[in-house]
């Protein structure tokens, strides 16, 4: 550091100012003393770094599984908002399981962050305890209501509220459901099927238990299995409304094996707005539950704890949206178009 300050013609506390993004400097002296670190080669320490600040610019993300596509989705996102702060991101996958939830807030490698974001499934408001972290931890998704700690989530009953309102107003009366867990109450399948329930009430049409698919997880091969099971109780259906994209997407595989045409017979509809909903056939309607928020404001909260903020705790919600597509609605704007030729291989 010296010597990067000797040849930009600085002092070290400057070097260093560069290095550790002090916001009030001029520009053209950050820029002298950038290009006179490439000049020497020079990369900053970052072990003395930690060992001086007493952060290691690590924080974790905890996480049940990467094979469904949301959380690949959300870990990419708290990657990149991550990155604009110049933070790593650890990946930790729980498998849902309640022992691994607790390693994570617990065990020896939680005190190696600076921060922890927590997506629980296991755990619940009875371990309510166990959630004080040994470091500021945000906790993510639906499965405990009353956190001691920051909690970010999404709104899910009127997300999934507003898309099951759309199906009746496309005039679906007979709207099955794929996903429930049984017995769930908090947790993102029950309080999605609550929204569903609550949009059913308001247009003064009573639920069909029969309609209702229930699930162990959430995969594709999971809503393709539950939908062909409604389906075989016959009893008759104009609508689907899948708890997660994959298994609306893997509902609407099953229902064009069973020869329904979508939306002609039955409308699909999905919730998270996946990259993969956009290109199905027909492509996907579904709840965009704002993924990049979720991300961004879980690592602002992380960033004001671990600036000394003692506000007390609290729970944020993110903003949503109905994205229509051709899967509810033939005429949406951003339906896939077929190709207006076919090019024969010579």
């Amino acid at each position: 550091m010296k010597d990067v300050a000797r040849e930009a013609g600085v002092s070290i506390k400057t070097v260093s100012n560069v290095f550790n993004d002090y916001p009030f400097m001029r520009p053209e002296t950050r820029q002298r003393v950038l290009v006179a670190a490439e000049r020497l080669s020079y990369v900053m320490n970052q072990s003395a770094r930690s060992l001086r600040s007493g952060r290691s610019g690590v924080i974790g993300l905890a996480i049940p599984e990467l094979r469904n596509a949301y959380f690949a989705e959300l870990a990419d996102a708290v990657m990149e908002a991550a990155d604009r702060r110049g933070w790593t991101v650890v990946i930790r996958l729980t498998a849902g399981e309640r022992q691994r939830e607790v390693d994570v807030l617990h065990g020896s490698a939680a005190t190696t962050y600076d921060g922890l974001l927590l997506n629980a499934l296991a755990l619940s408001d009875g371990d309510a305890e166990l959630l004080g972290g040994q470091v500021p931890t945000v906790l993510l998704g639906d499965h405990v209501a009353q956190a001691p700690i920051d909690h970010v989530t999404m709104p899910n009953i009127a997300a999934a509220r507003a898309v099951t309102a759309h199906l009746l107003e496309q005039g679906r009366q007979r709207i099955a459901v794929i996903g429930a867990h049984e017995g769930e109450v908090v947790g993102s399948a029950g309080l999605r099927l609550q929204g569903y329930r609550d949009a059913h009430q308001a247009a003064g049409l009573a639920v069909d238990e029969g309609l209702i698919g229930y699930v162990q997880r959430w995969h594709r091969s999971d809503g393709a299995i539950t939908m062909q099971t409604v389906l075989d109780r016959g009893a008759p259906i104009d609508a689907v409304f899948g708890l997660n994209d994959m298994l609306a997407l893997g509902a609407m595989r099953t229902l064009q094996d069973n020869g329904f045409v979508v939306p002609r017979d039955v409308a699909v509809a999905g919730f998270d707005n996946l990259e993969e909903s956009r290109y199905s056939l027909p492509t996907l309607t579904t709840v965009d539950p704002g993924v990049a928020e979720i991300a961004e404001r879980s690592l602002m909260i992380l960033e004001n704890r671990l600036a000394g903020n003692t506000d007390p705790v609290g729970q944020v919600q993110s903003a949503f949206s109905l994205a229509v597509r051709g899967s509810t609605d033939p005429e949406a704007s951003d339906v896939l178009a077929p190709p207006s030729h076919v090019v024969q291989p010579s």
